[in-house]
This record gives C-alpha cells, sequence and structure tokens, in this order.
C-alpha cells in the first residue's frame, strides 16, 4: 500500500461509555478528552450523544471550553439524532460546532425501529442536517448497521447514499455495528462504496465480537478508509470497538500509514482509562498489556543477551515502557543475569547459581518473582552458606479460625530423621513448640526471641516475596536472621531454622576447641 495519512477518531468517551459498568465522571471525561487531542494528538474525537444527561451536558461544556481555547474545537464531536432541532439546539447550547448524525443504514433497522420508509427517514434526515448547517454546526453521518445492510438490503444503502451525496456532509461513517464482517467482507463491501461514491471521505467504525476489529480496520484503510474508529482499551458495548493500540501500529508498521499518534502516550492513556473506568487490561494485551515486553523462557533470554534474536520492531521504548525478563521456574542463567545487570548486582558464576537454584525452586510454588524480590532471594541464599545441621524436610500447618494451629514437621537431625507435632496460636508459634522438640535433643538452649519483622519489596502485591527477620536473644548477646518465602509463616520458619544451624555451627566450634 503506498503510503497515506490517515485518521484515528477515538470514541471512548460515548462508545467506551456503553461498556457494562462504565460511567465517567465529569472531571473525568474533561481529563480524557485533554489527554486523547492534546498529549496523544489523535485526530478528532466523540465525546457524547446529546440530550443524554444534565451531567452529558455539563461535561460536554467543560470539554468544548478547554477545546475553544486551544485550538482543538473542530475536534470535538457529539453523536446526535434525526429529531429537526432537539439534538443540534443541544449541542449548539453547549458550544458544540460538529454533529455526527445517527441514521439508519440497514432497511430493516429503519423499517422495524423507526417505523418509517426510507423516503420519510431521508425528510427527517434532511431536516435535521438543513437546521444544523443554520446553526453553525459541520454534520458527519453514521449509517447505523451499515454492514448487514450492506449485505441484506443494498439498493437501500445505495439509494440513501445517492440522497446524501447531495447533502453538506463531510464524512460518511459506515459502521459495522454488531461487529459482523470479515477482513474480505469489509475490504470487498468499502471498496464498492468508495468506487461508486468516490466523492464522499468515509470513515470505518468496527467492532470486535469475533475478535477481528483490527483486522477488518486495515481491511478498511486497503480498500480506502480515510479515517478509523477506535477506542482506548477495546472499551465498548459486548466486546468492545477496536483497539485504539492495535489499529495505530499495524496502520503504521504493517502498513506504512502515516499517523498524527504519540506512540510515547499510548501506555499512559490506556492506565488512565484502566484506573478511571475500573475495567482492568488483560495482562497479554497488545502493546498496553503488563506482561507484553517480559520474556519468561530462559532460552529468550539468551537469544536475547547474546544478539537480541527475541526483539522486534514492536519495541517497549517507542511505547516509553522497558522490557523485563521474568524471574521463575523457567528462568535461565541469562534469565537472572539480564535482571542483575538492570539493578546494578554482580555476583560470581558459583552464586548466581545458586541463587538461580532458588529462583527456580521458589517458582515451583510461586506464578512470578519479581525483580524487586532479587535483592531478597540473593541476601537469603547468600547468608545460607555452611553446613545445615539440621533440615526441614516437611511441614503440614492446618490453622481453623477460633482454634489454635497445628503444625505437623519431619526434620533430619544430623544423619537421624524425626517427626514432631506442637499446636499454638498461628503457625509460626506451633512451628516453634515442633521444632523445640527436635532441637532439645542437640543440647543448645532454643534462644528468646525478641523481636519479629516481616516486610514485602517496595510496589509489591499480595503475591510478592516476604522478607522476615527475627531477633533473637542467646546469653545476653542479640543477633538477627532472616528468612524468604512467598508464604509469611514460612519465611519465619526459614529464620527460625538458619538460627538453629547457627546455633549448633558455634556449639561444634566450641566442642572442637575443647577437644584440641
Amino acid at each position: 500500500m503506498q503510503s497515506r495519512e490517515i485518521k484515528i477518531v477515538d470514541v471512548t468517551l460515548r462508545d467506551g461509555e456503553q461498556t457494562q459498568g462504565v460511567s465517567f465522571s465529569q472531571a473525568e471525561k474533561v481529563s480524557i478528552a485533554k489527554a486523547l487531542l492534546h498529549s496523544l494528538k489523535v485526530d478528532r474525537i466523540e465525546v457524547a450523544s446529546a440530550r443524554i444527561s444534565e451531567g452529558e451536558r455539563e461535561a460536554v461544556s467543560r470539554i468544548v471550553e478547554w477545546a475553544s481555547h486551544n485550538g482543538y474545537l473542530d475536534r470535538v464531536e457529539v453523536l446526535g439524532f434525526t429529531d429537526h432541532k432537539s439534538s443540534v439546539d443541544w449541542i449548539a447550547d453547549v458550544g458544540g460546532r460538529v454533529i455526527n448524525l445517527l441514521t439508519k443504514g440497514s432497511e430493516k433497522h429503519c423499517r422495524e425501529q423507526l417505523r418509517l420508509t426510507l423516503k420519510e427517514h431521508l425528510g427527517g434526515i434532511e431536516k435535521t442536517i438543513g437546521y444544523a448547517r443554520d446553526q453553525g454546526l459541520a454534520v458527519n453521518v453514521y449509517l447505523e448497521d451499515w454492514s448487514n445492510g450492506y449485505a441484506d438490503s443494498r439498493n437501500y444503502v445505495f439509494e440513501m447514499m445517492d440522497a446524501l451525496k447531495g447533502m453538506p456532509v463531510d464524512h460518511v461513517m459506515l459502521p459495522d455495528t454488531l461487529g459482523v464482517m470479515s477482513p474480505q467482507e469489509v475490504y470487498d463491501s468499502f471498496f464498492d462504496m468508495i468506487d461508486r461514491y468516490p466523492e464522499c471521505r468515509f470513515d470505518f467504525h468496527p467492532h470486535n465480537d469475533y475478535g477481528l476489529a483490527t483486522a477488518n480496520a486495515m481491511a478498511a484503510v486497503r480498500a480506502g478508509a480515510s479515517s478509523v474508529h477506535c477506542t482506548i482499551n477495546c472499551l465498548g458495548e459486548r466486546a468492545g470497538n477496536a483497539s485504539l493500540a492495535e489499529v495505530c501500529m499495524v496502520l503504521r508498521d504493517k502498513m506504512g500509514a502515516t499517523l498524527s499518534i504519540q506512540e510515547k502516550e499510548i501506555y499512559t492513556l490506556s492506565q488512565m482509562i484502566e484506573n478511571f473506568s475500573g475495567k482492568r487490561v488483560a495482562d497479554n494485551a497488545p502493546i498496553v498489556g503488563s506482561n507484553v515486553f517480559t520474556q519468561t523462557a530462559g532460552i529468550h533470554a539468551d537469544g536475547d543477551q547474546k544478539a537480541q534474536l527475541y526483539q522486534t520492531s514492536l519495541s517497549p521504548d517507542r511505547f516509553n515502557r522497558s522490557r523485563s525478563y521474568a524471574l521463575g521456574k523457567m528462568s535461565g542463567k541469562a534469565s537472572l543475569q539480564k535482571n542483575l545487570e538492570t539493578l546494578g548486582i554482580s555476583l560470581s558464576e558459583e552464586d548466581q547459581a545458586k541463587v538461580l537454584d532458588r529462583i527456580v525452586s521458589l517458582g515451583d510454588s510461586k506464578t512470578v518473582i519479581t525483580i524487586e524480590d532479587l535483592p531478597l532471594i540473593i541476601a537469603d541464599v547468600l547468608e545460607s552458606g555452611g553446613h545445615r545441621y539440621v533440615e526441614l524436610l516437611n511441614c503440614s500447618i492446618t490453622s481453623v479460625l477460633g482454634l489454635d494451629s497445628i503444625v505437623s514437621i519431619q526434620a533430619r537431625l544430623h544423619d537421624q530423621t524425626y517427626k514432631a507435632a506442637g499446636t499454638g496460636n498461628g503457625g509460626f508459634d506451633a512451628f516453634i513448640k515442633a521444632i523445640r522438640d527436635v532441637v532439645d535433643r542437640t543440647g543448645i538452649k532454643f534462644p528468646e526471641l525478641v523481636d519479629y519483622q516481616v516486610r514485602i519489596p517496595k510496589g509489591g502485591t499480595t503475591s510478592a516475596l516476604v522478607e522476615c527477620f527475627i531477633t533473637w536473644q542467646s546469653n545476653g548477646q542479640r543477633y538477627r536472621t532472616r528468612g524468604v518465602d512467598a508464604n509469611q509463616v514460612f519465611a519465619g520458619i526459614g529464620a527460625t531454622m538458619r538460627m538453629i544451624n547457627m546455633q549448633l555451627r558455634t556449639l561444634e566450634s566450641e566442642q572442637t576447641v575443647d577437644r584440641s
């Protein structure tokens, strides 16, 4: 396709609010409109439907006032209806200058919903457009359900277009209202419309019911569409509209189209809409998902480290994001090394191997290990050096609301395996009583617990690793041990096992000195 300029029309503030459970406040609508036009640089925005509510009137008025002072007034559009004066007056009263007139693009809609003939419908359209132009409004026209209308009643569509081409209409907007078209159907029908009416400027308004909205947008542009309608985060009724992020990237990268969109603002807008709408973006959503620039497999990290083998032109820096390498049971040496480089940490190959073993082990019980977890793991591993005199082989904790917790353990002490159990006020208290039954066989005195602290890494979530610090006192001296685990109780258990092994190492050293 020869490179040409394609306009992006964002309809998040109108169609996006048709998403179940989404209703933007006035302040949110104004903030979104400003960000779309001023930061993201979309070409046009549709902000509301006329005559909906007083709240909508106030929101549109505030958007229009800002747009007027910043040179964007002709880019702010409001959906209106074929009601002669009512919609036009509503839009004009708030200072709007563009009406997107909703008409029926299929004979079935015209006949069954409006209870009108096409001639009667066209009469209402002409009166509304004439009044809008008298009030100084520019007019675009939606042919609602055009996709079904073109398939089922093509002559109806052509008769309507024959009438519209003689009216003062800037854009004819062709919606796949129910998201029923395939890319080939879009191309064929759009090409036919453009071939029949070359003097008209056609927009395409896709929906995503078959997951084809982005592919259909490409087909419409290939056939000659001048503008594509999208929403941020694919918001919209049912399966949503076309994703602005996806459409812009495929038009630019795959079709060589010229767009005004500022790529680096796409992710920022996505997060804003996610927060305001309460609709979470899927982790694997193209461009804006939290995991789409994360390599999980160790072989991929190895390929990137050696020759950027798993990177494409769809790079995260285009969107003010960064690439990451997941840590977990699939991690390899390169995954760890990439994260160490990001943190500015240098480890010997021997220590890296120990840390990687710990990461893989944690990955079996924890889905995600973040880069914020890594310093905790490193500290935990490097502090674990030396012989383990007591090793916890198995530990079962049962906690019931209102009842004491029960712990059953199996531990190896030297070359012997022991079983023990304990009850207590919580899992950790019950564990202490069980492990003391094993430790009492060693001849060491169990120290006093002075302080117990837990924390998760900054910015961590409920699934983050937990770091537990326990301060002990023995023979008048205090010292602190650390444990790290995805489970808070087991982090405390890890700190306790480290304390016991430190005590036994000290006891062994003293006995060695006595024998010498």
